[in-house]
């Protein structure tokens, strides 16, 4: 007898393909009536597999025996651990095979920020070097600047590590001090920003860090200020965000999330010193392929073994 995983949403094919060979998969994204196919297979349903969507007590009360949460993505604040806990159902995720891609990413988007390079690009194909001469120097420089980064877990130490190789000087706050790094550190997200002109988040989402940047770190950070955000949306006050772009209380911003994905203000993007990039921090496929296939590692570890791959910190992990 195989053994029964409920999918979700789709999932990559490396994902499906394995899954489909090992187990018997029902795609709840397939069935005309979603309600009724959990309540036909939610008693037989002892694994999960999903990409994004809320997990909650609803949602696992219909799979009374489902034993694991196989989750695609190194952040998993749609899910509810604490009724993952209740329900006796195992979390995990897929950190560290995204750390380099995401890290990348958020110098690419510093870079990008700071010298306005996409500015510069839409200047030129849309024909202005010709006729109007060159772009206009930018503002900003990333000599001098001084890198805050909110959130030193993985990700934000392989940003760390690059921010130096540019000559940067590191700065940071969290939830708690890090005894491997020699980094000053901030008690308070406000102190950080008054202490660098540059401030990366790389911050998990959830209800503790809800629009921990908010008018106040802004206005903190300063006129010559850049945000980078390729952690949450949910971390940035996007309101408080635009007001200060527009009156000048920091000079740009970098985002790669958002709070409402894929939904980008509009206001945002009418402004001129913001980059922005549709949520593609681990976007290649070779980082993909290797986050599928820790959701397919940790189901098979699982079901051999009984113990996960990667638990979430509040499964043990």
């Amino acid at each position: 007898m195989t053994i029964d995983i409920l999918m979700p949403r789709p999932m990559l094919p490396i994902v499906q393909e394995q899954l489909d060979a090992r187990y018997t998969v029902y795609r709840l994204y397939e069935a005309e009536d979603p309600d009724a196919m959990l309540a036909e297979i939610g008693p037989k349903v002892r694994g999960i597999a999903m990409a994004f969507g809320p997990v909650n007590a609803a949602l696992l009360s219909k799979l009374p025996n489902a034993e694991i949460l196989s989750s695609f993505g190194v952040g998993y604040d749609h899910i509810n651990t604490d009724d993952c806990l209740a329900a006796q159902v195992m979390v995990t995720h897929t950190p560290d095979v995204l750390t380099e891609e995401v890290a990348d990413t958020a110098l690419g988007l510093m870079l990008m920020t700071v010298r306005e390079f996409g500015q510069a690009e839409r200047w030129l194909r849309q024909g202005n070097w010709e006729a109007k001469g060159p772009y206009p120097l930018t503002q900003g420089t990333l000599r001098g600047r001084t890198l805050g980064i909110f959130g030193l877990g993985r990700i934000g130490k392989a940003i760390a590590a690059r921010a130096e190789a540019f000559g940067m000087s590191i700065r940071y706050f969290g939830r708690r001090r890090q005894d491997d790094v020699t980094y000053p550190y901030h008690e308070r997200l406000v102190d950080l920003a008054k202490a660098c002109d540059t401030l990366m988040v790389v911050a998990p989402g959830g209800p503790e860090t809800h629009h921990a940047v908010n008018a106040d770190v802004l206005e903190a950070l300063g006129s010559n200020g850049i945000i980078i955000n390729v952690g949450r949306g949910t971390v940035v006050d996007e309101a408080a965000l635009t007001e200060a772009l527009k009156a000048g209380t920091i000079q740009g911003a970098g985002l790669d999330v958002f709070e409402a994905e894929p939904h980008v203000p509009p206001a945002l993007l009418e402004l001129p010193r913001v980059t922005v990039l549709p949520h593609v921090g681990s976007a290649s496929q070779a980082t993909r392929n290797a986050m599928g296939q820790l959701v397919v590692d940790n189901l098979n570890a699982w079901f051999e073994t009984g113990k996960a791959v990667t638990p979430v910190p509040e499964m043990g992990g």
